[in-house]
């Protein structure tokens, strides 16, 4: 398969008058790596490190809709994740 030819073969094309540009414009990728150490993230340390504690669910009571602590702790430890993902990407996304 061949490429299709330039209008004028061994040089370049001329540029195009109407002053469009054509090449692709670098974009910052290392620029946005760097600038992803925001200290929101730390936020996202408290779902991992809150459910490791035992204290909060080592006991019976207090028993919601007849669930021990336990069971409706779990799911209180989701909705915490939740709530400290969502409040991380709002705090950290770019605005442009």
């Amino acid at each position: 398969m061949s490429e299709p030819e330039s209008a004028n073969p061994g040089t370049a094309d001329p540029p195009d008058p109407a002053g469009t540009v054509t090449a692709a414009t670098p974009t910052p990728v290392a620029e946005s790596k760097a600038g992803d150490r925001s200290p929101w993230n730390w936020l996202l340390f408290v779902p991992i490190v809150v459910p490791l504690v035992t204290a909060f669910f080592n006991q019976d009571s207090p028993r919601l809709f007849g669930f021990p602590v336990f069971y409706w702790l779990q799911l209180a430890f989701v909705l915490l994740g939740v709530a400290s993902t969502t409040l991380v990407y709002q705090m950290t996304k770019r605005r442009g």
